[in-house]
């Protein structure tokens, strides 16, 4: 579980996040949504300890990160798994070789048991037809996956993702919400997802926290987020939704378009 206190932060005298709660738990897809310059990436970063607040406390079952030295942070930081928004692989290794990074950094295992983690970590996103492949030669999604089975290398405890589905169509990123929930439920991790994508809230939104100009305004499930009452968030539902319908009026258009070309 993951505890929130109090949690402000300001930059050049604007206040991006005001005195934010929120409890984490884990086995649960815990969502934090909201306007992009909302405050979802500031208290995400606050969280993993990318970013020192202003005031607040973040606890990682019972132990405060932001308390913590040098050492206990990099201890602490063996038991997170973090997805970036982009996957953020490293161009120059195989797809194989960037899931095998963490556990060469941090693992005392052998090459073998190492290799074979890495291995293992493939075939849950089902992957394993790419490990020889590099980043530049997979798709969006692959990138994703692979992403996901690099954060996962080290069995952490915690896993938290910013925007796991930026930049995919619809049915790649329902995919990739399916295999986070269900990584999540398997391994009883205390996963974050940081998003904007309405799909994403409904699919897998257990636990939800929705964010204004920094301020917590909601907090609910996904069988509560149409009946919120919030007019900030029926607001945002409304917007995403419009956004999400054109995005994928203009997959069909471009599709309809390829296929006129044959």
């Amino acid at each position: 579980m993951i505890e929130v206190r109090n949690l402000t932060k300001s930059f050049d005298g604007r206040t991006v996040l005001h005195g934010i709660h929120a409890d984490f738990e884990a086995g649960k897809t815990n969502l934090i949504i909201g306007r992009s310059g909302s405050g979802k990436t500031v208290m995400l970063k606050g969280i993993i300890g990318l970013i020192r607040p202003d005031t607040g406390e973040v606890f990682y079952d019972g132990r405060d990160i932001l308390k913590m030295g040098k050492t206990e942070i990099n201890h602490l930081r063996r038991e997170m798994g973090v997805m970036f928004q982009g996957a953020a692989l490293f161009d120059s290794m195989t797809v194989l070789e960037n899931v095998m990074f963490p556990l060469d950094m941090f693992s005392n295992n052998t090459t073998k048991e190492r290799l074979a983690r890495a291995l293992f970590c493939l075939e849950r996103v089902n992957l394993t037809e790419a490990q020889d492949l590099y980043p530049s030669e997979i798709s969006g999604g692959m990138m994703k996956r692979a992403a996901i089975a690099r954060a996962i290398a080290l069995q952490p405890k915690y896993l938290l993702c910013d925007e796991p589905n930026s930049g995919l169509d619809p049915k790649t990123a329902l995919v990739i919400d399916e295999l986070i929930h269900g990584i999540t439920t398997e391994y009883n991790m205390t996963t974050i997802v940081n998003t904007h994508d309405m799909n994403s809230v409904m699919n897998i939104g257990e636990s939800i926290i929705f964010i204004k100009e920094g301020v917590k305004e909601w907090t609910g499930t996904k069988k509560q987020v149409i009946s919120s009452g919030n007019s900030a968030l029926e607001d945002f539902l409304f917007a995403s939704d419009l956004i999400r319908k054109a995005s994928e009026l203009q997959e069909q258009h471009s599709g309809e378009s390829s296929t006129n070309l044959f």
